[in-house]
């Protein structure tokens, strides 16, 4: 479950978040000496950098607050923030960072972690590749099942394209999007 938390951090583009935290799952009920037992399985990803935020996203309304935490808004490559602000009609991005942020993915990682033991238990393997990212896409992306596989097994893969020439010009993509983040008024007039 941890290497499968280390790799969801180690994305191309990842923020400066994904630096401060390490995850670490931890079960706190569910599982005995590596076994289900039948009941609810419950997992803690801790948070380590809340205690940064507090203050930001508390919940009552405080000058001080508002001129520290001033708006978040350029959006960030590969985060909720843009679909959030639309879908909730949000001017600012500060909403959707702590809402979406990286311990609901964290969450979902850790839970699909222990869905991808329970189904190799039937001789199920789980693997995913990225086909296309802004306008870069593979020429075919009819890959066999075993060169995805693979793509697991490599601590370098930071998007998961199997094709390196792709993903180089992926990542380009990606650093594009990041060094033209335009401003969410602008976005959302």
């Amino acid at each position: 479950m941890n290497r499968e938390l280390k790799r969801r951090q180690g994305g191309y583009g990842r923020g400066g978040r994904m630096k401060i935290e390490t995850d670490t799952a931890q079960f706190l009920s569910g599982v005995r000496h590596g076994q289900t037992i039948g009941s609810p399985i419950a997992i803690l990803v801790v948070n380590r950098d809340w205690e940064n935020w507090k203050e930001a996203m508390a919940v009552e309304d405080r000058p001080e607050s508002r001129a520290k935490y001033k708006p978040l808004s350029p959006p960030r490559p590969g985060h909720a923030d843009l679909a959030g602000c639309l879908k909730y009609n949000f001017r600012e991005a500060r909403y959707v960072l702590e809402r979406a942020s990286a311990r609901e993915t964290a969450a979902r990682v850790a839970v699909g972690a222990v869905a991808k033991l329970f189904l190799k238990s039937f001789d199920i393997a789980v693997a995913s590749h990225v086909v296309a990212l802004g306008e870069v896409r593979l020429a075919d992306d009819r890959v066999p099942f075993e060169a995805v596989l693979a793509l697991r097994d490599r601590e370098d893969v930071m998007l998961a394209c199997v094709d390196p020439g792709v993903e180089t010009r992926m990542k380009a993509e990606v650093d594009r999007a990041t060094e033209n983040a335009i401003p969410w008024a602008e976005r959302l007039k």
